[in-house]
């Protein structure tokens, strides 16, 4: 008969985290030094603020949003914690090895900047995991997350280095890089046994809410979200741009979500799961085109259609994908990050072609071309090495049964079981 429960992680993720947390500290120790110029109080001030907002969005925003499954809102919110934390540290080590700007000579410095930053790839490794929500357990996820991390730095750096393209641009792509991610480590690990919907894959009333208050934190802090890199002291006026853009495309979006919802449902009522996804989505789009976005209308415009695209994506894609490709995307990732970041791109694409010469025009193209191709390469290939490495039966995952239950890793006292 098989076991009632999951296999235990009691021989897995105490040794994978310890062992982890042992290397992270070693190598703090060796070559991390905390920045003591800080150039301007105000300055910083400014910058700390946008940390803190950055910082409630990847850990209250994405964490309350993935506790929309019935039985996984421990898993959702828990889980979540786990992996932004460890990324985050990643991160600040990753970016300070690979991306040239960040090197001291004698190590490498924390700034406020740097620690966005970090939580910027962190966020990456976050939509990444939506896509497996509920069918991996936590080693799984740690080592996902260190492997994504690790792929999306390296994609800036080839950016970088190879295109000569802007930080801020490159590092903006981490929607379209950690959505192709998720979707191809769920396309590995694809599961027989939850088509076509498994049984504990629903919503009530108590997590839709408070997957709801995610997408409200998520919603309020996005344009800190994508301003927060955008320099203070050089491009003010770039930096109050994005802010206004995003709030105004985010503002269209939440009434195109409703809309569109309501319009494509057979009982012409809205559906919160597209609502809690869609209503972010011109904040996506917005994020990878912001710099060429100059006009309120355009801005409002890049939301109308995010927001359109998303909320039928989500009606229509979802299930097709599952049945066409055997591709189970949990949170919808494909329709909240990376159709809205596509359209992003190609509206940055399309602005920056109108508004410049023939020559200059044509080389932007190649150049914008280059850059979604080797980031979207660069996801699929390091998603596929990333799931089947995570198939192996050593990190034990859970039986089919298992999955979206939260029983299978947390303790529940008042839970009589007969065995």
């Amino acid at each position: 008969m098989a076991p009632q429960y999951a296999p235990s992680l009691r021989s897995r993720l105490p040794l994978v985290a310890f062992l982890l947390e042992t290397i992270f500290i070693l190598l703090f120790f060796f070559f991390v030094k905390i920045e003591q110029h800080e150039s301007d109080s105000k300055l910083f001030i400014r910058s700390y603020a946008e940390f803190q907002d950055i910082h409630v969005m990847i850990f209250m925003g994405f964490g309350f949003l993935a506790t929309f499954l019935v039985r996984y809102g421990f898993s959702g919110s828990g889980f979540n914690m786990l992996l932004a934390a460890m990324a985050i540290q990643w991160a600040v080590l990753m970016n300070g090895f690979l991306l040239p700007q960040r090197h001291h000579r004698r190590g490498i410095h924390i700034s406020m900047k740097s620690v966005i930053e970090a939580e910027l790839c962190a966020a990456s490794a976050l939509v990444a995991m939506g896509a497996v929500h509920g069918k991996t357990n936590p080693v799984q996820l740690l080592l996902m997350a260190l492997v994504e991390v690790t792929g999306f730095v390296i994609n800036q750096w080839i950016l970088r280095t190879l295109l000569s393209a802007d930080p801020l641009y490159s590092i903006m792509m981490l929607h379209i890089f950690g959505a192709f991610f998720g979707v191809m480590v769920s396309w590995v690990l694809h599961r027989e046994g939850i088509n076509p919907k498994h049984e504990k894959e629903k919503i009530d009333r108590s997590t839709g809410l408070f997957a709801m208050f995610g997408t409200l934190f998520l919603w309020m802090f996005w344009p800190s979200f994508n301003s927060a890199l955008v320099p203070q002291r050089l491009e003010k006026e770039l930096k109050l741009t994005v802010i206004y853009g995003t709030y105004l495309s985010l503002a269209v979006s939440v009434v195109m979500a409703m809309s569109v919802s309501m319009l494509t449902s057979s009982t012409g009522k809205m559906n919160m799961v597209h609502i809690q996804s869609s209503a972010l989505s011109g904040g996506v789009a917005i994020s990878v085109a912001m710099t060429a976005v100059h006009e309120p209308w355009i801005a409002m415009t890049i939301g109308f259609c995010a927001a359109l695209l998303s909320a039928l994506g989500f009606q229509y894609m979802k299930d097709h994908m599952l049945f066409a490709f055997e591709c189970h995307d949990t949170c919808g990732v494909l329709n909240m990050h990376a159709i809205p970041g596509i359209l992003g791109w190609f509206a940055h694409l399309f602005l920056r072609l109108a508004s410049s010469e023939s020559t200059i025009a044509v080389r932007f193209a190649v150049y914008h071309i280059c850059v979604f191709l080797i980031t979207v390469c660069m996801s699929l290939v390091m998603g596929t090495a990333t799931g089947l490495f995570l198939k192996w039966s050593f990190w034990r995952p859970q039986q089919d049964r298992k999955c979206f239950d939260d029983q299978a890793f947390w303790e529940f006292p008042n839970l009589v079981v007969r065995v």
